[in-house]
């Protein structure tokens, strides 16, 4: 079996540290909002399963304990994997923070405003 021909792909992408950081910014939003709805599906499966969910779908006919407490193993699974990737957003979190702290502010020579700092 021969390997794939795949062609050598060099895009010139270039980004600044002034487009960085809002880029970053904008992806930890995007997955904290995704997380919300998870949370918040992981909620409605636990109404659905209590018949407190306003649905045009009927509700299971009987729910025994059994099934709660399957239900409830999943949602905690789930909140679990969500607490870690919250986790995980929180250190990228701090680290484009230090990043913010470390880059010089655009049109400041050195991020001190441009003075001379002397009297």
């Amino acid at each position: 079996m021969s390997f794939p021909n795949i062609p050598n792909i060099t895009p010139l992408i270039s980004v600044g540290t002034d487009q960085t950081i809002p880029l970053l910014l904008a992806s930890i939003a995007l997955e904290e909002m995704a997380l919300a709805h998870i949370m918040n599906a992981e909620a409605e499966k636990l109404q659905f399963v209590l018949g407190t969910l306003d649905t045009d779908v009927i509700g299971p006919e009987e729910v025994t304990l059994a099934d709660l407490l399957d239900v409830n193993a999943s949602v905690q699974r789930t909140l679990r994997d969500v607490i870690k990737k919250e986790m995980l957003l929180q250190f990228k979190f701090e680290n484009v923070l230090d990043l913010i702290a470390i880059t010089p502010l655009p049109g400041t020579l050195n991020g001190n405003g441009g003075g001379n700092g002397g009297g």
